[in-house]
């Protein structure tokens, strides 16, 4: 069975393209969200505010875009950013998109 996510494709302040992200990122959907992300060209910002849980295959798609996405992440993701490295490779932020 496929965990719920929604995806909300749309434009960053800076006119970046923007992808909001809402649910559980995990094995059973990160196909949907590989395939979001190899469709949007250039620069993107990530709003992960709304996601309640991220696994490891969800990072391993995360990790394949690092050098492309900027990440916008709420408290309960951060430290799981931060101990996987991607903190490290893709710009992170806190909370709300508008302040990325």
């Amino acid at each position: 069975m496929t965990t719920p996510l929604t995806l909300t494709p749309g434009v960053g302040p800076d006119g970046a393209a923007l992808l909001t992200v809402a649910g559980e990122i995990d094995m059973s959907n990160t196909g949907t969200l590989a395939a979001a992300l190899d469709r949007t060209p250039g620069p993107l910002i990530l709003d992960l505010t709304s996601v309640d849980y991220l696994d490891s295959a969800g990072l391993s798609v995360l990790f394949d875009h690092a050098e492309r996405i900027t990440l916008i992440a709420n408290p309960l993701l951060t430290p799981v950013l931060t101990v996987s490295g991607l903190a490290g490779l893709a710009t992170v932020h806190d909370g709300d998109p508008g302040l990325g």
